[in-house]
C-alpha cells in the first residue's frame, strides 16, 4: 500500500473526525483534541492550517486509498530555533503497521528540505511508542537521547525519545 501527501481540504473534515475519533489514536498524542473528535473540529483546524503561513507551519493529509487516513505536520519553532521544525503526525487505526507514516514523514522531509530555509527537523514520541520510533528510524531519523519524564498524559509521567534529522547541504 502507498500514499501520498497533500494540502488539505475543508472536504477532508469527515475523514480527519473519524481517523481521531479513536482513543488508541488520541493516546499517542499530545493533549488538546477534543474527544470525541467531531467533522466540525476537522473543519476549524483544517481552516486553521490552511490560513498559516506556508512557511511556517507545514501541514497535510495523508492520502490512500482515496482516503485521507491521518496528518502530518511540522512547525518552525521559534527564537534561536527558527531553522528548526518539530515534526508531529498521525494515521488511523486501520492503516497501522502498512509502511503509510514512514512513507509520509519520508516525504514531508523532502518537501520541507526542498523548499526552505529548514535545517532541522525534530520528533519527540512518547518512549513506549515503538511503531512511532521505528517510522522514524526507517525515514533517516537519529536518535538522539530520551527526556526522562517529559510529559504527563492520562495522569501518567512519561519519557520521550528526541529524534531528528537534518538537511544534507
Amino acid at each position: 500500500m502507498t500514499c501520498q501527501i497533500r494540502k488539505w481540504r475543508l472536504s477532508d473534515a469527515g475523514d480527519l473526525a473519524a481517523a481521531l475519533s479513536n482513543r488508541k489514536v488520541q493516546d499517542n498524542l499530545r493533549d488538546g483534541l477534543p474527544y470525541p473528535y467531531t467533522e466540525r473540529d476537522g473543519e476549524e483546524y483544517i481552516s486553521s492550517v490552511l490560513s498559516g503561513d506556508e512557511n511556517d507551519i507545514f501541514a497535510f493529509a495523508i492520502v490512500a486509498e482515496g482516503h485521507v487516513v491521518g496528518s502530518i505536520g511540522a512547525f518552525r519553532q521559534k527564537n534561536i530555533h527558527w531553522q528548526t521544525a518539530e515534526l508531529g503526525y498521525y494515521l488511523a487505526e486501520p492503516y497501522w503497521g502498512k509502511g503509510l507514516m514512514t512513507q509520509a514523514v519520508r516525504q514531508i522531509c523532502e518537501i520541507i528540505f526542498a523548499r526552505g530555509d529548514i535545517i532541522r527537523i525534530y520528533a519527540e514520541p512518547f518512549a513506549h511508542n515503538a511503531a512511532s520510533c521505528r517510522v522514524l528510524e526507517k525515514a533517516g531519523f537519529q536518535y538522539e537521547g530520551t527526556l526522562r519524564s517529559n510529559g504527563v498524559k492520562n495522569g501518567e509521567i512519561l519519557d520521550m525519545k528526541l529524534y531528528a534529522r537534518l538537511r544534507t547541504i
